[in-house]
């Protein structure tokens, strides 16, 4: 009995070793981003094996990095869905693909007093950013007329105006930022390798080219992906390495809601702990980058200790309100959490 409880104190003794170890790791990782380094393959390699049964550490350093670099406050950004559905594109994950049987509402384009009145209420929510976002791979021209409108009448409100309509070209792009528009709103949704398991009905590079033409003419740039969708944490790298390489200024991470009729209905949805993983990962490779936490962050966070978890992690920012097809939490419980975290809504 005496060998088998040696062994056994031998074996637990290895293990709060290697744990030991790979804590140690993570705090020179840490320290090496916070010196302004640039994360290694190596490093996110030990990273992506991090054991999400022990998630809080690398929670807690991807938190002190986004200290470090954006301090206490958290920026919230609201949209509106100013024209649903019958979108053309077959994306395995929408609502809103006219290829799918769902039970999401058809609306025409919004009026401008429809669009202004939740700008409002969204401003009054402390919301700093309102984008005004629209179905389909592009806009047709009355649409097009009815946006540039839209986007004036909404800069009245005191919002920072973002918008979100597709694939465009340079001169569509350069039309909507001279009507007063300051940010573009452009998902890869995930790795360039990867996409055609989601996609096939448009080329991976027309939205790269998207963002880059908006990086270009100076817009404020907001792209990132959907996660949970059966992407690996390779593709998950591959991702951050390219919105890096744009030079995006700020990176929404949605998660996966599974909806009825699409190819993806019956995909799990990601557990708390991979989650985070995945902020803190996308904290560590993109530093200096705002990350916002937008689409499905009601549907694996649940609870409000791990909203508290989230709200305490790498993200800089949320979406608040209702998201484009589900709705969203309460607009006061988000200020309430904010501020008994003791984060500064900016």
């Amino acid at each position: 009995m005496d060998l088998i409880k040696k062994e056994s104190d031998k074996i637990a003794d290895l293990a709060k070793l290697k744990e030991l170890n790979k804590l140690k790791e993570l705090d020179k990782i840490e320290k090496h981003v916070l010196a302004g380094a640039q994360i290694t393959d190596e490093q996110i390699e030990l990273l992506c094996a991090w054991d999400e049964k022990n998630i809080e550490p690398l929670n807690n350093a991807a938190y002190r990095i986004r200290e470090h670099y954006f301090g206490k406050s958290i920026t919230f950004c609201g949209i509106v869905n100013a024209k649903s559905g019958v979108c053309s594109e077959d994306c395995k994950f929408c609502a809103q693909s006219k290829h799918y049987k769902t039970k999401s509402t058809i609306t025409p384009f919004l009026s401008t007093a429809e669009i202004v009145e939740k700008a409002v209420v969204l401003y009054d929510a402390k919301a700093s950013r309102y984008g005004i976002v629209t179905s389909g791979k592009g806009l047709d021209e009355n649409d097009l007329v009815k946006l540039v409108t839209a986007i004036k009448d909404v800069k009245k409100t005191g919002m920072i105006v973002d918008i979100s309509v597709g694939i465009q070209d340079k001169k569509t792009l350069s039309l909507l930022k001279d009507a007063g528009a300051e940010g573009y709103h452009h998902n890869l949704e995930t790795a360039r390798s990867f996409f055609p398991k989601i996609c096939t009905s448009h080329d991976y590079e027309e939205d790269v080219q998207t963002v880059a033409d908006a990086v270009a003419l100076g817009f404020y740039v907001c792209s990132g992906g959907i996660f949970g969708l059966g992407e690996s944490f390779a593709d998950r790298v591959e991702l951050a390495k390219t919105l890096a390489e744009l030079q995006v200024n700020s990176v929404p991470i949605n998660f996966l809601h599974p909806i009825a009729g699409t190819p993806l209905a019956e995909r799990a949805i990601l557990s708390v702990a991979e989650a985070l993983k995945i902020v803190a990962l996308y904290r560590f490779m993109l530093p200096k980058k705002h990350l916002r936490i937008c689409g499905g962050r009601h549907t694996v966070f649940q609870t409000e200790e791990s909203q508290r978890q989230l709200f305490l992690s790498g993200a800089s920012g949320m979406m608040i309100g209702d998201y484009l097809t589900v709705a969203g939490d309460s607009v006061v419980k988000d200020n309430k959490r904010a501020e008994t975290l003791g984060l500064l809504i900016n």
